[in-house]
């Protein structure tokens, strides 16, 4: 004998379709709303980021104990050479040299005298990125007994992470920023120039990445390397 489905019974499951369409389409919602308030807060950040660097290079004020350049372009180090020569800073460290590059090259290129430069310029040859150009800094410092200023010269765009990937590796030097200038890149167009842009967007992913690691994961368990991991400035020509 075949049972009669009453009405409200055959109801039921499209009752509870509904409820799961339902349940999907506000899922789907929140999900859109969350992502566009991460996207707005990126973006709004990257526009801080942007806004808040240098257009000008600073005058440094006093002597420094050392001073660290990061490669990346040749204007850092011409501009932390000449810092030097102007008794800026006791020693200078060029980290991230490229292993082919010779020290006698460097001197004859940069802006002091070859006795200068054989006294007081160590070369870094170990630093692949920002991570190791601090570490590079770092055990260089330790060496050379420098434990209380360090001025920092890199790219004023690339400055922000610069400073965060140091002061995590030496928290107890006082850092002293010398952003640099690039008539190549203008910071200031930014907003209308994509090259420009692209670049700062990239530093500023960089940027956070870096933020996050340095607060987050500790390199205490990382082995010390064997000093020196870089070579003495004479002694490389």
């Amino acid at each position: 004998m075949t049972r009669r489905v009453r009405p409200e019974e055959a109801a039921k499951p499209m009752e509870k379709l509904a409820t799961t369409l339902r349940a999907a389409r506000n899922a789907l919602l929140a999900a859109f709303a969350a992502g566009a308030c991460v996207a707005a807060l990126l973006l709004l950040g990257y526009a801080a980021f942007a806004l808040s660097l240098p257009r000008e290079e600073p005058a440094i004020a006093g002597r420094s104990e050392g001073m660290v350049a990061l490669t990346g372009g040749s204007d850092r180090v011409l501009d932390a050479a000449l810092l030097l020569a102007r008794g800026k800073a006791d020693r200078l460290l060029i980290t991230g040299v490229n292993r082919a590059t010779r020290g006698a090259t460097l001197a004859k290129i940069l802006p002091v005298s070859r006795e200068l430069f054989d006294c007081c310029v160590d070369l870094g040859y170990t630093a692949l990125d920002t991570a190791g150009n601090a570490r590079e800094a770092r055990d260089w410092a330790r060496a050379r007994n420098i434990t209380r200023s360090l001025i920092v010269v890199t790219s004023n765009y690339h400055m922000p992470r610069a400073l965060v990937e140091i002061s995590a590796a030496m928290p107890d030097v006082e850092l002293h920023p010398f952003p640099v200038v690039s008539e190549h890149v203008n910071v200031a167009d930014w907003a209308s120039d994509l090259r420009v842009a692209r670049l700062i967007g990239s530093e500023y992913i960089k940027y956070i990445g870096s933020v996050l690691r340095t607060h987050f994961l500790s390199d205490d368990a990382q082995p010390e390397p064997a000093w020196p991991p870089l070579r003495r400035s004479a002694a490389s020509g």
